[in-house]
């Protein structure tokens, strides 16, 4: 992939005495430089976790960016992006990537949910296509595709030069927690 291809990265940060999450993009070249920010919020166990995603697209206005990274599928306490709904709307390749192994998310949406927002989860959940694993040098990571032409192992790869996570999520994430972090000052 060439250095200056660029993809943008979506983490997210909550505290548990906060009803909002800090959800942070970052655009961030295969090369490594990080030349681009955006800030958005979702409720902490909503549903519009993937407003929050579409809404760090769209505040970049960044034609340029060719992939979106998802860092998961279930952001701020089980709030399930809708990886098809993102992909629609930016008219990007949309992967959602995790770093450990899973039975899946339908067993604990079950135990924290019932009613219509246990349905609404599950709906969401079911539509997304199924995690696939990545051998890394540093691990392995599991990609979930929506729009890609060709193998997603490709795109992690080439966003991952070390440590076993791609770049653009590992700088949103860090963002996010630093915006998110206590104030000096208590507050």
């Amino acid at each position: 992939m060439k250095p200056g291809v660029r993809a943008l990265g979506v983490a997210e940060s909550f505290r548990r005495d906060r009803d909002r999450s800090t959800v942070v993009g970052a655009v961030v070249r295969a090369s490594r430089v990080a030349d681009g920010f955006s800030f958005s919020s979702a409720t902490v166990g909503g549903t519009d976790a993937t407003r929050a995603v579409i809404d760090c697209y769209r505040r970049l206005d960044r034609e340029d960016v060719r992939y979106v990274l998802v860092a998961g599928l279930a952001l701020s306490w089980y709030n399930v992006v809708d990886l098809r709904a993102v992909h629609e709307a930016v008219d990007r390749p949309v992967l959602s990537v995790t770093f450990e192994a899973s039975t899946g998310l339908e067993r604990p949406l079950r135990e924290q949910f019932d009613g219509d927002a246990l349905e609404r989860r599950l709906e969401t959940y079911r539509r997304q296509p199924e995690r696939r694993p990545v051998d890394l040098d540093d691990g392995r990571a599991f990609v979930r595709a929506v729009g890609l032409d060709g193998d997603p192992r490709r795109v992690v790869r080439a966003f991952t030069p070390e440590g076993g996570r791609p770049e653009p999520v590992r700088v949103a994430r860090l963002l996010a927690r630093a915006a998110d972090a206590p104030a000096a000052d208590g507050g």
